[in-house]
């Protein structure tokens, strides 16, 4: 009696396991508010790269997170009201794009 072929018992590996599917992310959706860190690092990420030209991107972004823990709230405050307005922004643009969809 023949063997049964490979092709006919096994199971395709994309078949439905169980697990969840992530959605398709919505490509004209508006970007998040960034945080006061990182409107932080972008002001001050150049600086960094010329003080330390031998770090790479990793050795940068833990300089960066130092400098940023070591800041007073004071210090902060720019870079905290920033990304308030940022988020009002993303909030603004998230209302306006589900007001879009539902109609």
């Amino acid at each position: 009696m023949p063997k049964e072929s490979k092709k006919d018992t096994k199971v395709s590996k994309r078949a439905d396991d169980g697990k969840k599917r992530r959605a398709k992310k919505d490509p004209s959706a508006p970007k998040r508010g960034l945080s006061a860190y990182m409107f932080f690092s972008q002001a001050h990420r150049k600086t960094v790269q010329e003080e330390n030209p031998e770090a790479g991107f990793g050795q940068i972004g833990k300089i960066l997170g130092d400098k940023w823990k070591a800041m007073t709230d004071k210090d902060k405050e720019p870079y905290i009201a920033q990304a308030e307005t940022d988020k009002k922004r993303y909030e603004k643009e998230k209302a306006a794009h589900d007001g879009k969809d539902e109609e």
